[in-house]
């Protein structure tokens, strides 16, 4: 395994590592002020605008997409540094360069398993960043967690199907861009198979039943930027059955298909978290004194910012050879790696997070610094994509079985 930087690589992080001091970082308090005078707490601000445009100009665009043909057509273990270093600000950079979900993983879903007609009217403006997408799968009534539980229905009724369910935590839904849902639910409930009994269909935002109910916060926050989380209502909501995704019980394994590269991009960009994290640690710690001595020479404070160091260190070499392991095994033969990665580094990351908050006291939970944003955004990805005890059953079962 080698995860040396090849040149390419090498060429992209220069251009934004640069795109990030010249305007990304500036603008992350710029946005904030702007949102605050908008008129709707969902519009896209103009420096979102102003920065999209810049990061299209320096071809910093859809750098997410393996396939060459619609993104910039890096391999996984290419793609991760750049991710990580767009986890420094996840809130502005995934978002100005078109590499946020939930869009990513619907438009890996519509280049992988969409038709030409469902390419040209979804994919093509998702990936000029026309228009936003949301993916429906969570439900407030089961334990979505085990996705053979979701009680949405999906009934054919000659050439349309009618969709009849109830969804929470829709990322992105709020946006007044999100133009299309993905929504996952059951087309065959009494099938034998569990994992055939569900399918996926395009329903557009404006199909008559379909009801945004309200925004949903993640400790209090509303993560405007991406898009926000909705609770939506489909209240036999019709489509034509051309807006089925793939096949007719292909739901399971699109959504399997769709998690993998979405589980190791939210790591990556954890990774950039953490070490923003560590940056504000030290620049706290050479800031401030305590007891009649700077912060960075007591004990404690030396500790946590070792432990940090050598802690994301750890778990960054473990996201590069999944990512290595994707792009030579493939997904399926990487299974176990992007289940370590995905219990591994939302648990590691959130511990620094939490020791970085305890350095800045009151200031650390406060609006004032990025710490309780952060700290917000890598705790939810401990539940998202599959809670962690989920990924350890799996893993476990995993291990168990070369003894039995």
């Amino acid at each position: 395994m080698d995860f040396a930087f090849d040149a390419r690589t090498e060429e992209l992080r220069a251009k934004l590592l640069a795109f990030m001091d010249e305007y990304v970082y500036p603008a992350e308090q710029v946005a904030h002020e702007q949102r605050e005078r908008a008129a709707s707490p969902w519009e896209t601000v103009p420096v979102v605008e102003e920065l999209k445009a810049e990061a299209r100009r320096q071809g910093l665009w859809n750098l997410f997409l393996p396939d060459g043909g619609y993104g910039a057509g890096l391999t996984n273990l290419q793609y991760a540094p750049l991710a990580e270093i767009m986890g420094r600000s996840p809130q502005l950079a995934p978002t100005v360069t078109n590499c946020a979900a939930p869009d990513t993983g619907n438009m890996e879903v519509l280049a992988q398993f969409g038709d030409a007609a469902q390419k040209k009217q979804w994919l093509e403006p998702l990936l000029a960043g026309e228009i936003r997408s949301a993916f429906a799968m969570t439900e407030p009534e089961v334990a979505s967690s085990d996705a053979t539980n979701i009680t949405t229905r999906i009934e054919r009724d000659g050439d349309e199907y009618v969709i009849t369910g109830r969804k929470w935590y829709i990322s992105g839904a709020m946006h007044p861009d999100c133009a299309i849902f993905i929504v996952m639910g059951k087309t065959d409930p009494d099938g034998a198979d569990l994992r055939r009994q569900q399918s996926m269909v395009l329903v557009p935002r404006n199909t008559p039943g379909v009801t945004i109910k309200r925004a949903m916060q993640v400790f209090g926050y509303e993560d405007h930027y991406h898009g926000g989380h909705a609770e939506v209502i489909f209240d036999q909501a019709r489509v034509p059955v051309s807006n089925l995704i793939g096949e007719e019980g292909g739901g399971f394994a699109i959504a399997q298909a769709r998690l993998g590269p979405g589980r190791i991009h939210h790591c990556m960009r954890l990774i950039g978290m953490a070490e923003r994290a560590i940056e504000l640690m030290c620049r706290r710690a050479v800031s401030r004194s305590a007891f009649g001595k700077a912060l960075a020479q007591q004990g404690v404070v030396q500790n946590w910012i070792a432990d940090a160091r050598v802690a994301v260190e750890q778990v960054r070499l473990l996201v590069l050879k999944t990512a290595w392991m994707m792009d030579t095994v493939g997904n399926r033969g990487a299974h176990t790696e992007i289940q370590a990665i995905k219990i591994a580094t939302p648990r590691t990351v959130v511990g620094i997070l939490d020791r970085a908050i305890q350095l800045y006291g009151a200031g650390g939970v406060s609006q004032d610094f990025p710490l309780a944003e952060l700290y917000a955004g890598a705790r939810t990805l401990m539940l998202a994509d599959g809670p962690d005890e989920v990924h350890q059953r799996s893993l476990a079962r995993r291990e168990l079985k070369k003894y039995l």
